[in-house]
């Protein structure tokens, strides 16, 4: 039993983790709601915190509640009507502009590898050196990689290569976006100036690493810390190197200003839409428009045209279909698909089975066979792993439309050609 809870484990964030157990906390203790809930106390919970927290911190609460009682084999009440409406009039009555970190600009970065580059030259105490070269590593590797801040302190000696003159292979085992915890592995670029692959090399050299966490915590002594840094401590560290640079209102930068700013002098540097999202991570193109900066008008043209070759299902955040690639390959797959009611109460079969043939199959292009069960879908893919990605991609969103509309989904994708099969 302990391996088993130690994998569960494992299956969660830890961060999430804390956060649900938090969220539910605060339903049951602070204030005071019964477990198992009622759709009913779910929605008085949110008319009474409406005022008090964002409507991300809500959804957030009812995803922690949803996941108890899903844990714990109860009937989910967040997805009930009056939940879904209650939710929504807050979203009316409570409008939240979402708040968004400022980008960190190329001019700006080069202000502060600037100041580590003189601190790193002048510099007599080696313990200072050593937090000087961590530094310009870590803002290197998170600009030029766009790596979230738990990215960046997740890295490991063990799990990157470097290849002179080319850059670095590194290797996540996780990130937010790997649901499957696969792991991901990126290229680094070696680069003429504000390289972080030499950067990175300074670093570990001096700092003599073989094995473990890549940034670490450093004393006043220079002791080196055999432990990771906390993600939390990188906006901090970011906003004191900036003010030490001589940046202003430092304080409306965070970690994601390296990502955005990446992104944002991509942009403006006429990376095309498909290119920068493949090279970032995301496979929403919400996510990817949050992080550029679209003031310019010659940078709005570029999306928009970039957004013009892009086929988008609007109702699904997972997975975006690009079209007219050439460079892909495809895989024609048949899909077997058996839709039932979970109750003698609910009648979602027909819904159900339109909307997953309307957002999640239609830009496949999907053809019915011999009956209603049956389709053929062809599936874009580059390689077998992007095959296995979008299919799983597919299989969680039909599962949650089935879910959405209170009905039980056995689905079945096939390659008749390879005998393959997913589930």
């Amino acid at each position: 039993m302990a391996d088993i809870e130690h994998y569960l484990q494992a299956a969660t964030r830890d961060n999430t983790r804390r956060s649900y157990q938090f969220a539910v906390e605060h339903y049951e203790i602070s204030w005071g709601g019964f477990l198992p809930a009622t759709a009913d106390s779910v929605a008085r919970y949110l008319a009474d915190q409406a005022e008090v927290l964002s409507i991300n911190t809500l959804k957030q609460r009812l995803a922690a509640l949803a996941r108890w009682h899903q844990d714990q084999g109860f009937p989910d009440p967040t997805k009930a009507p009056v939940v879904k409406q209650v939710l929504k009039g807050i979203r009316a009555v409570h409008p939240h502009q979402e708040k968004q970190a400022n980008p960190l600009q190329i001019t700006d970065l080069e202000k502060i590898v600037m100041y580590l580059d003189n601190q790193i030259q002048h510099t007599s105490q080696r313990s200072e050196l050593l937090s000087l070269c961590r530094n310009k590593a870590l803002v290197l590797l998170g600009f030029w990689r766009a790596f979230r801040s738990d990215e960046l302190t997740q890295l490991r000696v063990e799990n990157i290569t470097i290849n002179p003159d080319i850059g670095l292979e590194i290797f996540l085992p996780r990130t937010k976006t790997d649901r499957n915890n696969q792991g991901t592995t990126y290229h680094v670029p070696a680069l003429s100036r504000l390289c972080p692959v030499n950067a990175y090399q300074d670093w570990i050299d001096l700092a003599l690493f073989t094995e473990g966490p890549v940034f670490c915590g450093v004393d006043q002594w220079g002791n080196i810390s055999d432990k990771g840094m906390h993600p939390n401590s990188v906006i901090p560290l970011l906003r004191e190197l900036m003010q030490k640079s001589g940046l202003t209102n430092t304080q409306s930068y965070s970690s994601h200003s390296l990502r955005r700013g990446f992104a944002s002098w991509a942009n403006a540097n006429q990376w095309d839409l498909k290119s920068l999202m493949q090279y970032v991570g995301w496979k929403d193109i919400k996510s990817a428009l949050r992080y550029i900066d679209t003031n310019n008008a010659s940078v709005q043209e570029r999306i928009e045209s970039a957004l013009s070759k892009t086929t988008i299902q609007v109702d699904s955040p997972y997975e975006i279909t690009q079209q007219n690639d050439e460079s892909q390959t495809g895989t024609r797959l048949q899909l077997q698909l058996n839709i039932s009611n979970m109750s003698k109460y609910t009648r979602g079969i027909k819904r159900t089975r339109e909307k997953i043939e309307f957002h999640c199959l239609r830009s496949y292009q999907m053809t019915k066979m011999d009956n209603d069960k049956r389709y053929e879908v062809l599936i874009p893919h580059d390689s077998e792993e992007d095959l296995n990605d979008c299919v799983e991609t597919l299989l969680f969103e039909m599962h949650g439309i089935a879910d959405n509309n209170q009905c039980i989904l056995e689905a079945l994708f096939s390659d008749q050609d390879t005998g393959q099969v997913w589930e």
